[in-house]
């Protein structure tokens, strides 16, 4: 069905994105390209928190705060500016995204002050007083590698952490933080009220009252239980002391928490039947706004400073693993991710070692053959997550030798795909699409390699800002939802973005033959890597067997 309205009455719906390094605003209304956006940079616009890529500085770098003010400042620049254009009237329901598994501490004084904010003074005037703990860890901590091990032999081992809570106990992740803040302050943790996720934290302050989060936001704390969507008990008591009752409830799947607040109406002009949706975290609002939800055939990959892999989930999958990560999805079933952290930053150095333009590096790739004679790199510039490498180091196999340029371009590409194929194994059934995001995605060279080694259809996408468009659909689909207007998702996403396909890829027979089957490039990689991981040892057999055959 198409929702049509009356253009004077015509609704808008607002996506918040709050990611490590800005705040994102889209405005979209029920038609094709009808959309405002917003954006304000942390570094550039507020300087006096001192900020690098929108983080807070410290000696030890595994250590990686931000401050939880800073990202209050930001949303009222941001509703300042929406309040301007006149379309904050027009506002029937608003969705917010965040940077996952990020932890905000407040004390018992924060409930009150919600409560009876005054709409003639700012956030920042009112609510400094209210945390407990003045900066948040965010998603870049790696600080909490003993935390992790700590909760592992509460729960049992890896694979047991895994399948209760859907990740082994990962640094980044709430409870670890958790756990640690525990640990290292404990007067202060027991002075704390409240600890919210980033995502509730900024719906708290769009409601004026402590928000839950969803399973998408609360599934990346280890805390969880994946199949029932509660807290977990045994987890909870592996971190800290009376945590039950700190954490805001769990919801699975979108459902509307409340209202604006009346300080939100009486400052910035907010409609007082404004509804408000539980928030989310950015890869499942990503989802969302690529038109993933419900469809198991089409997953994703960012190309960014960490490469991930994502997609959508029906069900949760049957194998036990310890790689990858399962979270919520906005329709109350799941999405999986697998995070590979050297992306973008380690195909830069290998480009920046040999002087190249990123467009010589995409020729080379373009005019290179497929398997690189058998040449292979694993590349881990920085400690890697999947898989698991704790020291760095750049793995060269095959005679690849370091003053090659295009031998080195094709093997740091054909290294870190080839790993993404490998570790996406337990997901179960392969995609026969993947839409490729971020800023990877407008080299043809590796459009193409992603076609080859996962032998699937390759798209690309006229979409930015992904997250806030995921949240901005997410609160459409809620408020039509609560009108009785039936709608699928997929219909949704087409009514608002439409069709904007830029690029398909697909590869040939003889490409993909190159890296399938047990003579491929794709078992020579994964022979490489049980070497570096494991120790195991290497025979040149091996490597000249597949150059007799592909060399």
């Amino acid at each position: 069905m198409t929702v049509k309205h009356k253009n004077k009455s015509e609704p808008k719906f607002l996506g918040l994105d709050l990611s490590t390094q800005s705040l994102t605003a889209i405005i979209c209304g029920l038609r094709k390209k009808d959309t405002q956006r917003f954006s304000v940079i942390f570094d550039k616009q507020f300087p006096n928190y001192n900020t690098k890529g929108g983080v807070l500085q410290n000696k030890d770098p595994s250590i990686v705060h931000a401050s939880p003010i800073m990202w209050m400042e930001a949303l009222e620049y941001i509703l300042q500016k929406i309040k301007k254009t006149g379309a904050v009237k027009k506002i029937r329901a608003i969705s917010v995204s965040a940077q996952q598994h990020g932890t905000v501490y407040f004390n018992q004084k924060v409930r009150l002050v919600l409560k009876n904010l005054d709409p003639s003074k700012s956030f920042l005037d009112q609510m400094s007083k209210v945390f407990s703990r003045q900066t948040s860890p965010v998603w870049m901590d790696l600080s909490t590698s003993s935390e992790c091990y700590e909760i592992t032999e509460q729960l049992g081992d890896d694979l047991c952490v895994a399948e209760l809570t859907g990740s082994v106990a990962t640094e980044r992740f709430a409870g670890p933080q958790i756990r640690k803040f525990y640990k290292e302050s404990p007067t202060r943790y027991h002075q704390t009220e409240h600890i919210l996720f980033i995502s509730s934290f900024l719906t708290s302050l769009l409601t004026g009252k402590i928000e839950a989060v969803d399973s998408g936001d609360g599934f990346g704390s280890n805390l969880a239980n994946v199949r029932t969507c509660k807290w977990n008990p045994k987890a909870l008591s592996a971190v800290a002391p009376n945590l039950y009752r700190k954490l805001p409830q769990i919801v699975c799947g979108d459902q509307q928490v409340g209202f604006v607040s009346q300080y939100l109406v009486d400052r910035y002009g907010f409609r007082a039947d404004a509804i408000v949706n539980v928030g989310s975290g950015d890869n499942p609002n990503s989802i969302v706004g690529l038109g993933m939800i419900g469809k198991n055939s089409i997953n994703a990959i960012s190309l960014g400073t960490s490469d991930t892999y994502f997609g959508y989930m029906a069900s949760l999958p049957i194998i036990r693993r310890t790689e990858g990560h399962i979270f919520g999805a906005a329709d109350g079933k799941y999405m999986f991710l697998v995070c590979h952290k050297n992306g973008s930053l380690t195909r830069e150095h290998i480009k920046n070692s040999y002087g190249l333009t990123w467009r010589q590096f995409a020729e080379i790739l373009n005019t290179t053959s497929p398997g690189n004679s058998g040449k292979i790199m694993l590349p881990f510039l920085t400690p890697e997550i999947t898989p698991h490498v704790p020291k760095p180091g750049i793995h060269r196999f095959g005679g690849l030798e370091i003053n090659d340029p295009s031998d080195n371009v094709r093997g740091v590409v054909e290294g870190q795909l080839m790993s993404m194929y490998i570790h996406s194994a337990w997901i179960g059934k392969r995609p026969n699409e993947i839409i490729i995001t971020a800023g990877g995605s407008k080299n043809s060279g590796i459009l193409k390699l992603i076609s080859m080694i996962f032998n699937v259809t390759v798209r690309t996408f006229e979409i930015e800002d992904s997250a806030a468009l995921g949240a901005a659909i997410r609160a459409a689909y809620l408020w039509l939802r609560m009108k009785n207007k039936d709608i699928s998702w997929q219909k949704l996403f087409i009514e608002i973005i439409g069709k904007r396909i830029t690029k398909t890829i697909r590869p040939t027979q003889s490409e993909t033959n190159v890296y399938h089957g047990q003579s491929g490039l794709i078992n020579l990689y994964r022979y490489c890597e049980n070497h570096v991981v494991n120790g195991n040892n290497l025979s040149k057999t091996e490597f000249e067997n597949f150059r007799k055959r592909y060399g």
